[in-house]
């Protein structure tokens, strides 16, 4: 137990989510509890995580939810370990609930992306249909994130393309997409910039320098593909040429990337599957699924396009996540670092009080105010 670790994550605790000083301390070594000296609550090593409050070993969770992620089905889990399904369904729900605090802590934060790539997967479910919506980052293939919604309209492209915004950078940025005709619009609505002029009113938004928006529209034939159509929708051809050389070292427009991560995410999560009797019963769990998956695809799987020359000890090759060459972690995590991993809450803030702060207020908002 080391306590230089811990945050407070006392949601009333001026002291909550940082790191910083000596405010937490050991409360109970053989419970594995922690005290925050500030609020003067305990609170168990486990608070925060997908492990809180389980009654089974750590390890038989682990390998569940890494046989999830890496597509085992339900009923073999069942008839291997000798749990209920219901308990199997149950720490899916906690690991994807889990993956996606993780996902949006430290994925949605802005970065050069250079070139997006996004796609839609129909997906059958109980007594219906969803279309779960997702992207990729092309250069670190990095899942950026993913939506779901019953139907495939502007709606669920723009909830999309805001996690997307979440991500990037206002650099230049290439999106190639298929050929829905709803992504142009959202785009070019969404990576937008406000016009500061000093005057009152709502700002003018001004779209992004140097956006570039490609798409690639397939013609078919009883079921078959019969023809590609290469489109430059905004922007000029040396720019795309330009990015796409700089994200993917050359070739032409394509979605190739992301048609691979839907073959990943088919692979692994079983209502994806074209023909499947695998269905999903309520979308709160494919949420889950899709979120586990996709976290662990970026910080647990190592992907070969992205290793590099190895120089020390004599390595030929080492192993890179898309997390490691994005930069937000420098080693590829285990499934139990994944699920241990505690995200800390928002930064406290005064409380809004009438008439003049008293002196411990004061000196409370002086060390703790964001």
């Amino acid at each position: 137990m080391d306590p230089q670790t811990i945050f407070c994550p006392n949601l009333d605790c001026p002291a909550r989510g940082r790191i910083e000083g000596n405010e937490i301390g050991i409360h109970s070594r053989k419970e594995q509890r922690y005290k925050c000296r500030v609020c003067g609550q305990t609170f168990s090593m486990r608070k925060g995580t997908a492990l809180y409050r389980l009654h089974k070993p750590e390890e038989l969770m682990v390998t569940v939810m890494a046989l999830l992620a890496y597509g085992c089905p339900v009923a073999a889990i069942v008839k291997a370990y000798g749990l209920d399904e219901r308990t199997v369904r149950a720490w899916q729900q906690r690991a994807g609930e889990q993956s996606e605090r993780v996902h949006q802590h430290l994925v949605h934060q802005p970065r050069d992306l250079g070139q997006v790539q996004a796609d839609e997967v129909r997906v059958k479910v109980q007594g219906n249909i969803l279309w779960l919506a997702m992207a990729i980052q092309v250069q670190t293939r990095l899942w950026l994130g993913g939506v779901l919604s019953e139907h495939r309209n502007r709606d669920l492209i723009m909830a999309l393309m805001q996690q997307v915004r979440a991500c990037a950078l206002c650099r230049p940025l290439l999106f190639c997409v298929d050929g829905f005709i709803a992504y142009v619009g959202v785009i070019q609505q969404v990576f937008r910039e406000p016009l500061l002029t000093g005057q009152k009113g709502r700002p003018m938004l001004r779209p992004w320098d140097d956006l570039g928006i490609a798409r690639v529209i397939k013609h078919y034939a009883q079921r078959r593909v019969i023809g590609v159509v290469q489109q430059v929708v905004q922007g000029t051809a040396t720019q795309l040429a330009t990015l796409i050389s700089a994200s993917q070292g050359g070739g032409q427009i394509n979605t190739a990337f992301i048609e691979r991560l839907n073959a990943t995410f088919r692979a692994r999560l079983a209502p994806l599957v074209r023909r499947s009797r695998a269905l999903a019963r309520q979308s709160r769990s494919l949420q889950a699924g899709m979120c586990l998956v996709g976290t662990v695809y970026n910080f647990c799987t190592d992907h070969q396009s992205l290793r590099i020359p190895g120089i020390i000890g004599g390595h030929k090759w080492l192993p890179r996540t898309p997390a490691m060459a994005a930069g937000i972690t420098d080693h590829r995590w285990t499934i139990s670092e994944l699920l241990l991993f505690r995200v800390p809450p928002p930064p406290w803030v005064r409380p809004k009080k009438r008439g003049r702060p008293s002196l411990v207020m004061r000196q409370l908002v002086d060390r703790w105010a964001a």
